[in-house]
C-alpha cells in the first residue's frame, strides 16, 4: 500500500507535468469533458428513443445533441445583435469636433487650477496641446499589421481549438465511459474496488457542481434582468446574460458584469444633464449589488461547499492558486481540478486506513 502511494503521488506529479507543457492539450480535454458531461443526458435519452420500433443511433443522437447546443448558443448570441448594430450607429454618428471641444473645456479648467496654486509652471493651453500631441503619437505608434496578424492568429486557434473540443466530445459520448474504463483497466485488482468507488465519488460531486454552476447562472440572469427591466436600463437581457456568464470567473465576475452594464447603459441612454447619467449608473450598481448579495449570501455557500463538500477558505485559496497558475482559466477550473485531487486523495489514504486496520486484526 505504502508503495502504491508513492507511485500514485509519482503520476500526478507526472500529470501535473504533462497539463503544464501541453497545457493547450490539456484545456482541449477538460473543456470537452465539461461538455461530454453536460451532453450525455440529452444524448441517452436519444439513444433510447425508439423511432419506428429502433433506437436511435447513438452517433446521431450525439450529433443531434451538438446541434441542440449550437441553436441554443445562436439564440444567446442574437441577444448581442441588436446592441452591436446600435453602436455601430452611435459610432458612425458621433460628432468628434463637439466630443473635441467638451474634453478641452474640462482639461483647461483642469489647467487653471493647476497654475492658481502653483502645481506647473507651463504656459495656459499647453496641458491641452500635450494630451493631443500624446494621443496622435499613440495612434501613430500603433502596429495596424500586427494588430490583424493577431486576429487572425486569434481567430485560428480559436477555430482550431473548437474543432479540437468537439472531435474529443464526440468520441467521449460516442464510447460511453471509455475513459473511465481504460482507468479501471490499468488498476490493480487489489485497488479495483477502492477505484470504482472513488471514480463514482468524484462523477457525483463533479455533477453536483456543474449543475450548481447551471442554476447559478439561470438564478443570475433572472435577477439581473428583472432588476435592470424594472429600473428601466436599455438591452437588460444582454447585459444580464453577459453578467450570469462573467459570473462564472470568480471574484472577478461580479465586476465584470456590472461594468459592461455600466458601458452598454452610458452608451445607448439619451442624457440631457450629467445628473441623469449619475442616476443611471447608481440604479446599475444598485442592482448588481443586491444580485451579488443573493449570489454570496445563498448560491455560492449552497454551490461551492455543499457541492464539492468544501470548506469556503479552501475555495478561497484553491481559486486564487489557480489564478496564479493559469490566470482567468486556472480561476474557472481550480474547483473541478481540486475536486479531483481532494476526494481521490481522501479515498485511498480511507483505503489505507481500513487496510492498516485488517492488517492489525489478523
Amino acid at each position: 500500500m505504502q508503495r502504491f502511494f508513492i507511485y500514485l503521488i509519482l503520476f500526478i506529479a507526472g500529470f501535473i507535468l504533462f497539463a503544464w507543457y501541453f497545457s493547450n492539450i490539456t484545456v482541449y480535454l477538460v473543456l470537452s469533458l465539461i461538455l461530454a458531461a453536460l451532453l450525455r443526458p440529452l444524448t441517452n435519452r436519444l439513444h433510447n428513443f425508439h423511432l419506428l420500433g429502433q433506437h436511435i443511433p447513438r452517433w446521431l443522437a450525439i450529433i443531434i445533441s451538438f446541434a441542440a447546443i449550437i441553436f441554443f448558443s445562436v439564440l444567446l448570441g442574437l441577444l448581442f445583435f441588436p446592441l452591436i448594430n446600435d453602436q455601430i450607429t452611435v459610432l458612425s454618428a458621433l460628432d468628434y469636433e463637439g466630443i473635441y471641444e467638451q474634453i478641452q473645456t474640462p482639461v483647461n479648467r483642469l489647467e487653471e487650477w493647476l497654475i492658481q496654486y502653483q502645481l506647473v509652471q507651463t504656459p495656459r493651453g499647453s496641458l491641452f496641446e500635450q494630451l493631443q500631441t500624446t494621443l496622435l503619437e499613440t495612434v501613430a505608434g500603433m502596429d495596424f499589421g500586427k494588430f490583424i496578424s493577431t486576429i487572425i492568429n486569434t481567430t485560428s486557434s480559436l477555430f482550431i481549438g473548437t474543432i479540437a473540443v468537439a472531435f474529443i466530445s464526440f468520441f467521449l459520448l460516442l464510447e460511453n465511459g471509455l475513459l473511465r474504463r481504460n482507468l479501471l483497466h490499468l488498476t490493480p485488482n487489489q485497488y479495483f474496488e477502492l477505484t470504482v468507488a472513488t471514480f463514482t465519488k468524484v462523477e457525483k460531486l463533479l455533477s453536483n457542481y456543474l449543475s450548481g454552476l447551471l442554476i447559478q447562472v439561470i438564478a443570475i440572469f433572472s435577477m439581473a434582468s428583472l432588476g435592470l427591466s424594472i429600473v428601466g436600463i436599455e438591452y437588460a437581457l444582454t447585459i444580464a446574460l453577459f453578467a450570469a456568464i462573467a459570473n462564472l470567473i470568480p471574484y472577478a465576475g461580479p465586476i465584470l458584469g456590472a461594468s459592461f452594464g455600466i458601458i452598454v447603459g452610458i452608451s445607448t441612454g439619451n442624457f440631457v444633464e450629467g445628473s441623469e447619467v449619475s442616476y443611471m449608473i447608481l440604479k446599475i450598481l444598485a442592482v448588481f449589488a443586491v444580485v451579488q448579495v443573493a449570489d454570496n449570501i445563498f448560491l455560492q455557500p449552497l454551490i461551492f461547499s455543499k457541492s464539492v463538500k468544501a470548506h469556503p477558505l479552501e475555495i478561497f485559496v484553491v481559486i486564487f492558486a489557480g489564478a496564479k497558475i493559469a490566470g482567468v482559466v486556472g480561476m474557472i477550473f481550480a474547483i473541478p481540478v481540486y475536486t479531483i485531487f481532494r476526494v481521490s486523495v481522501m479515498e485511498f489514504y480511507q483505503g489505507y486506513k481500513s487496510y492498516q486496520i485488517f492488517k492489525i486484526k489478523t
